[in-house]
This record gives C-alpha cells, structure tokens and sequence, in this order.
C-alpha cells in the first residue's frame, strides 16, 4: 500500500493562500497573523494530515495572557512574599492560560513608576501594580487603557483613574479596625497613640490613617494621636521613628504600623523594654511579624492573603480577556485579625 507523500510548508502555504512565512508564523504561535488567516492555515495543515490532533490543537490555542506585576523594591517582607506567590504560582494558574512576570521598581518616585508602567506595559496585556496617588501615574495609566492593556490597582488604590478594578482590602476599614483593637487593648488607660506609615503617597496609606483617625476621635477621645510619621516602609527608618517617638512621648500607649517594616518597630519597643506597655499593631503575616507575635511584642496583625490577591487579579485579567463583567466570579478581599493564639 502506498503512503500518502509528505507534506511540506509550501505545500500548506499553496492551499491556504499565504506565504511561507506567514505558515511558519502559525504553526509555532509566532505574532503577529489575523485570526482569519490564522484559521485559513490551520485547516489547509489539518486537510494535508501534516499536523497530528495534539498538535494541532495547540496550534489553535491562543498564546498565554501575559501580565505584569509592578510592586515596590525595598525591605518589605510582605510584598517579597507577594512576588514569590507570583513567581511559584504556576501549576496554580495553568487553568487561566496566564503568564504573570514580577519586576520590582522604585515606588516612592512619581516620574520613575509612570515610567516603569510605560515600560512594562508594552509587552503586557495586562498590568497590575501598588499605585502612587500622583497626576503623572494617573497620566500613564490612562495612556495604558486607551491602548488596550487592562490595569489594575494591587493593595492601594488610584483615584480618577482609568484603572479597570482595584484588588485588595477596605483600606479605611482596615484603619479603623487597627484603631478598635490600640483602643480595646489599651483599656482604661491614657496616654499617646502614634502612626508610621509607608507614605501617605498611597492612598492605601492615607486612608487607613483617616479610618485610624476617626474611630479613635469617636470611641476613644482620652487617648491622643500624635502626628504620622513615613518610613517607606523600611525596617531600619522605622526602628528609628518608633525610638524617636517613645523618646518624645513617654506616655506613648500604643503605635500603629500602617506599612511595611513592623520589625523595626518591634526592634525598637524592645530596646526600650516597652514591649509590655505598648499596644503594637501592623500589616501583613511575614515571618518577622508572626516572631513578634509569638514573643508578644506585637499584638495583632491585619493581613491579606498574598494568594488570595494573585488568584483575584488573575480572575480578574482573565474575565477582561473573555469580555465578561471583571469582577464576575471574584470576592471582596477580606481583612483577616491575626493573634498570636490564631496563628496559622
């Protein structure tokens, strides 16, 4: 019996009506090709058996989404094990057909994350990062929707912007949340209450400082706050804010981390042997928070899942991909109260 002869590129070329190029670009899922044409070479491959079914069927799968996640360089313990989520994340995202790349960039820059977004948003679909509160990185981002890249805002928010979502918790909650539990812990004592932020530059930032603020004005008036002061959310810069403000405050009662760093702070309050005397929350389940709790240097951590926000953000790039409403199938992130006898 005679085998049928052996196809070739030309071969498939001649019946779809295109070149060879154009044959060689389909068949390794090269861009760019028009869907049309795409499909047109396909089926003349298919017709002339030259390619098996496996094959061909992933010849005919469109290439990954490929998303970006721009997030803050530095010290902050919490965003690196975001970015390792990322990294690891693969067997975990193989159902939604993404790609997801990290790159770490200076976040305290207005000019250089407008910049990185301009960057990175070239070679992204989709893009998500940790807004700066800045007309210029709303400038970029609108620059990026009106090209077709889904952005979205990670943690902190990004107002009047065209931003397509943003993923993370209620910032403003998670302030005055912070603030019930200084205040409950405290009990019936007076004195000084402080703030160290990252930067009020996030609105992130900002806004849990007004919740903190105003839970603290209505339910607990007898303790006074003193001014928030920003550390970037470096351990070493908050260990010395937190010694400056227990030099300048004796009476200080309590002290709320809004960012990143609360080792320093724990480094500090321990110096000091106030450790016992002041109530201490922060942000983000890290190794070096869960160690505070553990040796009751810090009594409480607000944190939310980095997990939780990955799979939210991929969900969401993805509904965007198949034109369905973005926040289809997605949860609120939820502020989840970690105590040292809660630890998971």
């Amino acid at each position: 019996m005679d085998l049928p002869p052996r196809r070739r590129i030309p071969d498939i070329a001649l019946a779809a009506g295109v070149s060879t190029a154009t044959v060689d670009r389909v068949l390794h899922g090269r861009l760019p090709v028009r869907p049309a044409t795409a499909q047109r070479v396909l089926k003349a491959a298919a017709e002339l058996q030259y390619l098996p079914d496996a094959q061909l069927w992933r010849s005919l799968r469109p290439p990954p989404m490929e998303l970006a996640f721009l997030l803050p360089a530095g010290t902050n313990r919490y965003l690196r094990m975001l970015g390792d989520s990322i990294r690891g994340a693969g067997d975990t995202l193989a159902p939604f057909d993404v790609r997801c790349r990290v790159h770490y960039i200076d976040s305290f820059d207005p000019a250089r994350v407008a910049s990185a977004l301009r960057r990175h948003g070239r070679r992204a679909q989709g893009l998500a990062f940790m807004a700066l509160e800045h007309p210029s990185v709303r400038e970029a981002v609108d620059e990026l929707s009106a090209q077709g890249v889904h952005v979205l805002t990670l943690i902190s928010d990004l107002a009047q912007s065209r931003r397509v979502a943003y993923v993370g918790i209620d910032n403003r909650a998670a302030g005055r949340t912070a603030a019930m539990l200084i205040g409950r812990f405290v009990g019936p004592r007076q004195g000084s209450v402080a703030m160290i932020a990252g930067s009020l530059a996030y609105r992130g930032h900002e806004e849990r400082e007004m919740g903190f603020l105003r839970l603290m004005q209505d339910e607990f008036p007898a303790l006074k706050v003193v001014g928030v002061r920003e550390g970037r959310d470096d351990a070493d810069t908050n260990y010395r804010l937190a010694l400056a403000l227990l030099k300048q405050h004796p009476d200080l009662v309590g002290l709320y981390n809004i960012g990143g760093g609360a080792e320093g702070v724990g480094r500090a309050l321990k110096e000091r042997r106030r450790e016992r005397q002041t109530v201490f929350v922060a942000h983000g389940l890290t190794p070096d928070t869960r160690a505070l709790l553990i040796d009751g240097t810090l009594d409480a951590v607000l944190n939310q899942h980095p997990q939780t926000l990955l799979l939210n953000a991929v969900r969401l790039f993805t509904n965007l991909r198949e034109g369905r409403s973005p926040h289809g199938g997605v949860e609120s992130v939820r502020i989840s109260i970690v105590l040292r006898e809660s630890l998971p």
